[in-house]
This record gives C-alpha cells, sequence and structure tokens, in this order.
C-alpha cells in the first residue's frame, strides 16, 4: 500500500476546509486548488486577474517546495477561472512563471470561486 504523506506549510495559505494543500504518494505529489490568499492574512490579494494569477503560482510554488518538488517537475494543471475573458491575461502570468516547461493543462471556466477569487489553480507534480 502507498503511504500518503499529508503537506501543511505555513508559507502558503492554510486549508479554508477539510482537506490537505497536497498529499504526496508514490512519487507524485497533488495539490488542492490554490486561490490568491495571503499566506499571513489569508486575505485575497490582487484586484486584477494578474495579481491573483501571481499569487496563486507563488502560493502554488510554495506548496510544490513543501512537497519536495518544483514547477519544472510539474505534469499537469487545472485553472479554474470566474471569467473566461481573464484568459489572456491569465496565460501570460502562467507563461511567466512555468517559462519554456509546458505541462498539460485543462482550463475550465466556472460560476464562482471561493472567496469570489477570479482564478484557482491546482496540479499534479512528480517529486524531486
Amino acid at each position: 500500500m502507498v503511504e500518503l504523506q499529508r503537506i501543511d506549510t505555513e508559507a502558503a495559505p492554510e486549508a479554508i476546509g477539510p482537506y490537505s494543500q497536497a498529499v504526496v504518494a508514490g512519487g507524485w505529489v497533488f495539490t488542492a486548488g490554490q486561490i490568491a490568499l495571503h499566506p499571513q492574512t489569508m486575505e485575497l490579494v490582487g484586484e486584477d486577474i494578474g495579481g491573483q494569477t501571481e499569487q496563486v503560482l507563488t502560493n502554488l510554488n510554495e506548496v510544490l517546495q513543501a512537497s519536495g518538488s518544483e514547477m519544472r517537475l510539474v505534469v499537469k494543471t487545472t485553472v479554474y477561472l470566474a471569467d473566461m475573458a481573464d484568459f489572456a491575461a491569465m496565460n501570460a502570468v502562467y507563461e511567466r512563471h512555468f517559462g519554456e516547461h509546458r505541462p498539460a493543462r485543462s482550463t475550465v471556466a466556472v460560476r464562482t470561486l471561493p472567496k469570489n477569487a477570479r482564478v484557482e489553480i491546482d496540479c499534479v507534480a512528480r517529486t524531486g
């Protein structure tokens, strides 16, 4: 049986529900969705999609680091947008964070996100 390791780092926002920031299993990291919460204040950061995406990817990177992984080891992401009109602006920030690395990705328009965030991103990655 594969051992499951729960990840909990103060460098990223604490879970706002009954879930883990990430779980590591069999050399894989499965993250929970990250929204643009500041880890210390738990307040939403950024009024526009660019600022929110920046915070989301910073949070995601912190969870990956705590899991023994990093952005270059991400295999798949799922992006949830409250407004598909934000796609291009989100994509510009996303591309800066991933550089030449191109994980598989799905982008889904949703009606609402927790705390009325504009974007949420989760991922699956390999451990380092």
